[in-house]
């Protein structure tokens, strides 16, 4: 059962505020993980901030057990000292059937809730999930007098998860997006990899055998295609932001950038990075190439209604190409504002 329309958008508790009809317009090219117990780390915020669009204070896996109240103390004290501007600060949180959730969940909100922008749920499983939390959220920020809410974010990481991936992705008006977990959802699945993220050298396709007998050739496949495509149709049906997760091997640069391509072109808007070496790229592969920026600004030019039919440079250029130029001018509209250097670039 879900909300009727007419009450989808009041809030759940007194006092409360009321649900987000749009959720803000940001750019979230990389949600970088920061485990808040780590005081040298933490000490870096300030800097760090200037340089990513979301810091997250990571208070769930990767964290040991014996740690988890110092990272929650952690993130409370980041949170306190430091001006993010106009970068976003998310959290996430434990699992809801884990013993440090409401503790999270009451520390952060009462303490920092004004400074959080989205609260990150592990293991979703379905729209159930999504309800608890949002009520809870509701009942917190109107004790604290909060005059915003705090968005949910939700990964997708078990395949009864993936499973109602489109019910959680309508679960409600608080939803920020989704990210692919895919470690945790590998060891759901069964899968037969180790790996947090990218391919798998076995998962291929061979050509067919030749009649000289020669050498078949070979190519290696996506073992995350399926999935992340059905989180982004579910995402783009609601209104919602789809994102790549984490990407485990840090030495290979080339691969990660690969997987977050993959993932941008898509339709995901973002990817995390666990190392400061992925900053850098999350940044280049999800903003708008300059050259297909310019020929995208040519589409609009060409077509500004976007009605007909034209040609540039040799193609055929029509009402749908017209909505995809759109997307990347509005996507470089948007990394422009944040980003002067790349804003020279795009010369919109």
């Amino acid at each position: 059962m879900t909300r009727v329309p007419r009450k989808f958008y009041e809030a759940l508790a007194i006092g409360a505020p009321r649900p987000l009809r749009e959720p803000p317009a940001r750019v979230e090219r990389m949600i970088h993980f920061v485990p808040p117990h780590i005081d040298k780390l933490r000490a870096k915020i300030g800097a760090l901030a200037a340089q990513v669009d979301v810091v997250l204070g990571n208070l769930e896996d990767a964290i040991p057990i014996e740690a988890k109240v110092a990272a929650r103390e952690g993130f409370v004290a980041m949170a306190r000292a430091t001006d993010f501007g106009s970068t976003g600060l998310w959290a996430r949180v434990n699992a809801l059937n884990s013993p440090w959730f409401l503790d999270d969940m009451t520390r952060l909100v009462g303490e920092v809730g004004d400074k959080l922008d989205v609260v990150m749920l592990p293991k979703v499983e379905g729209p159930w999930d999504i309800a608890f939390i949002d009520q809870y959220l509701a009942l917190l920020e109107a004790r604290h007098g909060l005059k915003e809410p705090i968005l949910v974010h939700a990964i997708l990481e078990t395949a009864e998860g993936v499973n109602n991936v489109e019910a959680i992705a309508a679960a409600s008006p608080r939803m920020h997006g989704m990210s692919l977990g895919p470690a945790d959802l590998a060891a759901s699945r069964a899968m037969k990899t180790t790996r947090v993220g990218g391919g798998h050298p076995d998962y291929r396709v061979l050509a067919d055998a030749n009649q000289a007998g020669g050498p078949r050739a070979s190519a290696q496949q996506d073992l995350w295609h399926y999935t992340i495509a059905r989180m982004v149709d579910a995402c783009a049906a609601n209104g919602i932001k789809p994102f790549y997760g984490p990407f485990g091997d840090f030495a290979d640069a080339a691969a990660c950038e690969a997987q977050f391509r993959n993932a941008f072109l898509m339709g995901c808007v973002g990817a995390w990075t666990l190392h400061p070496s992925q900053i850098a790229i999350a940044k280049k592969v999800f903003s708008p190439d300059p050259a297909e920026v310019a020929f995208a600004k040519r589409i609009l030019e060409a077509m500004p209604d976007g009605a007909g039919a034209v040609m540039i440079d040799g193609k055929m250029q029509d009402d749908a190409t017209w909505k995809q130029a759109k997307v990347i001018i509005d996507l470089a509209r948007q990394v422009a504002a944040k980003d002067p250097a790349l804003a020279e670039r795009y010369a919109l």
